[in-house]
């Protein structure tokens, strides 16, 4: 009798590691992607805790890297800072740091500064990346004249004078400009879907990529399909960038390539002359793709689902985040490739 209540127990205890085991979900292998000098592997378990979860909660949110090489990201909890190993080492959780739909980091005489777009408070921020501290606010510039009775930025950048441009994309489209100090200087930009006009300008950076600098926009709304814009630092329209992109929501920027996730599930590269060279973590499954209800038991290595934002690394790796409602952040590492034009 006794053996056999030992044999029940040994059972049920295995059971138990089983099941426990199960749930924590190994990492799979690699997955290669991308062709050419923009061919990447991903890095199965990256950011996840010890136990295989995810560390930061729901994301609808950026990646930047500081110059020591840490990733920061922001969920709808707050923001969190990766090593570039995948451990969590610091974070910014609740208050000002909820809610950044998009976040720029810039180099300054008084340290590293994180900008940030607070789409569901109606202002821009600027803190301190090593400390926290909220050094300036944008709120809605009165002084515009516009009288708007909704503000949703969803995206800022800085130009190099440190003059500060914010989307109001999920509202009136307009995108506004301050100087460093945030004194409101001018707007542009309405809702529409013209050829000088914004359907949602959901993502924006500085594309360095040229001289003059100009403004790198994400019309992600634009019908039939989504597209980017080049637009001056004096918000005049240069021209129609590139369209079919599906839903481009953000854009980062290195050397003379661009990187463009696409809410439809892919992140697409483009070179100096806005050509596709590569398509990224493409999902084919309509019911898995823009889709924020997707949990982690049913991610996809080398898929992605909602693709919102990225950022590459000092050594060409990206960061990219789904909007998720488990919380993805992967990271991809730059294969090396044989010929004249190898990858790094």
């Amino acid at each position: 009798m006794l053996r056999q209540i030992h044999v029940m127990l040994l059972v049920s205890l295995t059971t138990l590691i089983v099941a426990t085991r199960s749930a924590a979900k190994e990492p799979g292998a690699a997955v290669r992607m991308g062709c050419g000098i923009m061919t990447f592997d991903t890095v199965p378990g990256w950011g996840l805790r010890p136990d295989g979860s995810s560390a930061i909660g729901p994301t609808h949110g950026a990646v930047v890297i500081d110059q020591a090489g840490n990733i920061y990201t922001s969920a709808n909890a707050g923001v969190f800072v990766f090593s570039p190993s995948g451990s969590v080492i610091q974070s910014y959780l609740g208050g000002d740091y909820t809610n950044l739909h998009d976040m720029e980091i810039r180099k300054e005489a008084a340290g590293e500064f994180i900008y940030a777009a607070r789409n569901q408070n109606a202002e821009g921020i600027k803190f301190n990346a090593h400390s926290g501290e909220v050094v300036l606010r944008l709120p809605f510039p009165e002084e515009s004249g516009l009288g708007l009775k909704s503000f949703n930025p969803t995206a800022i950048t800085v130009a190099a004078n440190g003059d500060i441009f914010l989307s109001n994309g999920y509202a009136s489209n307009h995108i506004f400009k301050f100087d460093k100090n945030g004194k409101y200087l001018l707007h542009f930009g309405e809702k529409g879907n013209g050829m000088k006009q914004f359907n949602t300008a959901h993502g924006m950076t500085l594309d360095t990529r040229y001289e003059p600098a100009r403004l790198l926009i994400c019309d992600r709304n634009h019908q039939p399909k989504g597209r980017l814009l080049h637009y001056s630092l004096d918000g005049e329209f240069i021209e129609e960038v590139i369209t079919g992109l599906g839903m481009p929501t953000s854009v980062a920027i290195q050397g003379d390539y661009v990187s463009v996730p696409d809410l439809h599930g892919r992140l697409v590269i483009l070179d100096k002359s806005n050509t596709i060279m590569a398509v990224l973590g493409h999902n084919p499954d309509p019911a898995k793709r823009g889709n924020f209800n997707v949990p982690q038991a049913d991610w996809i290595e080398g898929v992605f689902s909602g693709t919102h934002g990225s950022f590459w690394d000092a050594e060409g790796n990206l960061y990219v985040q789904d909007w998720n409602v488990s919380g993805r952040i992967m990271k991809l590492v730059r294969a090396r490739t044989n010929g004249p034009n190898a990858g790094r």
